[in-house]
């Protein structure tokens, strides 16, 4: 495992420390989370400037790299639908189209040679915004910045699901479309 992995891999010593502190969520205990949960997110940006600048991108951390930012992401907003905050279903949305995009990428049959496909630019203001909105929800803001935080957090459903739609839309066409060519030829 190189820096960039290790790096990675690390933003999972957060999460432990997130859910503890939303588990009883102070002004005190919110403001910690925020920081670790900045912290952590700013991590996502160094470990792949990392992994460009010292030529260390392996298959590894494409696949490790998007599935730290989904725990990352998920484990605040359950924690927020316990204490109420976010509604469960936006969070389902996410959590669905995480999921179906995490099993599409390391399916051999659906993606390029290596197997494993890297995010794109949808993919990346995806994950900006939903992790703009977690800081939102989790920041002990006034009560007249709810409005702001929920706005931001159905940014990033509806961001979630666009970038989903564009990531698997072309992948999915030319999987028909190479069915339909081996069904017609047989």
């Amino acid at each position: 495992m190189n820096l960039p992995n290790w790096i990675t891999f690390s933003r999972l010593l957060g999460l432990p420390f997130i859910l503890y502190g939303l588990n009883n969520p102070t002004e005190q205990a919110r403001w910690v989370c925020l920081v670790i949960f900045l912290v952590a997110a700013g991590t996502d940006w160094l470990d792949g400037y990392l992994a460009r600048k010292l030529n260390q991108v392996t298959n590894l951390g494409k696949f490790l790299d998007p599935l730290v930012d989904k725990l990352l992401v998920l484990a605040p907003l359950l924690a927020l639908i316990e204490i109420g905050q976010v509604p469960a279903w936006g969070v389902f949305v996410i959590l669905g189209r995480e999921l179906a995009i995490a099993g599409w990428r390391v399916n051999p049959n659906l993606t390029d040679s290596s197997g494993i496909s890297g995010a794109n630019i949808w993919g990346k203001l995806k994950t900006v915004s939903q992790i703009g909105a977690i800081a939102l929800l989790i920041a002990p803001t006034p009560p007249a910045w709810e409005k702001l935080s929920l706005v931001a957090f159905w940014i990033a459903v509806a961001l979630t699901l666009i970038s989903g739609v564009i990531y698997l839309w072309p992948q999915l066409a030319a999987n028909i479309s190479s069915s339909t060519e081996k069904s017609t030829s047989a």
